[in-house]
């Protein structure tokens, strides 16, 4: 047991980091538009994420009220940049890697604080546990490096009529969901590192005479 610490802290940060992974995919705000016309768009703000688009408008509802409208991507839609289809990808594999990471430090960290003692059944878990953060932590900073270029260089999209967006922002920044996307990469990859760590303590053989 002395000998799996960081292990056990690769779990932890593994959790909190695949947590965090599955959050920003269902945040909307990967990135933030702002539009000068607000015809539609009433507070000129309008959040691109990588399964929808969504905005505030006051069109059609009571005075002082506002409702939040919101187009969901299809797979068909042929105007979605190539880093949000990446991004729609690669961050369901990463979900499903560190979902598989965790198991395999689940089932090795309960054969260390079982007692068993074949390393077999303890360090090549730990092994693949950590190959599974890493390549979860890969697949999360690719798309969340991909759109935040994207973002920096205020880059358009060509979004059909039915949609209400213009097709260039007048600015654009950063949403909630990068941030979250790097936090949960720098955890993932930190969880891998630890997992892969991992070192079979020497047994020596006692003999009793």
């Amino acid at each position: 047991v002395s000998t799996s610490h960081l292990q056990l802290a690769a779990f932890v940060l593994g959790t909190v980091g695949w947590i965090l992974c599955t959050v920003s995919m269902g945040i909307v705000e990967w990135r933030v538009w702002h539009v000068d016309n607000t015809t539609i768009i009433s507070s000129g703000i309008a959040w691109v994420g990588i399964w929808k688009v969504c905005f505030i408008s006051y069109l059609h509802v009571s005075p002082g009220y506002k409702e939040q409208f919101c187009h969901k991507f299809s797979g068909y839609d042929s105007f979605i940049p190539h880093e949000i289809y990446a991004a729609q990808g690669l961050l369901l594999i990463a979900m499903f890697m560190g979902l598989l990471g965790l198991a395999a430090t689940v089932f090795a960290l309960r054969n260390v604080y079982m007692g068993i003692t074949h390393k077999t059944r303890i360090a090549p878990f730990f092994l693949v546990g950590g190959v599974f953060y890493i390549f979860a932590g890969l697949c999360v900073l690719v798309p969340v490096s991909w759109n935040f270029y994207s973002v920096t260089h205020n880059q358009s999209i060509a979004f059909p009529p039915s949609y209400y967006m213009p097709s260039s922002p007048a600015a654009q920044e950063a949403g909630a969901a990068i941030p979250v996307g790097i936090v949960a990469v720098i955890l993932l990859l930190l969880s891998g590192i630890f997992s892969l760590s991992y070192r079979f303590p020497m047994m020596a053989n006692t003999i009793t005479k």
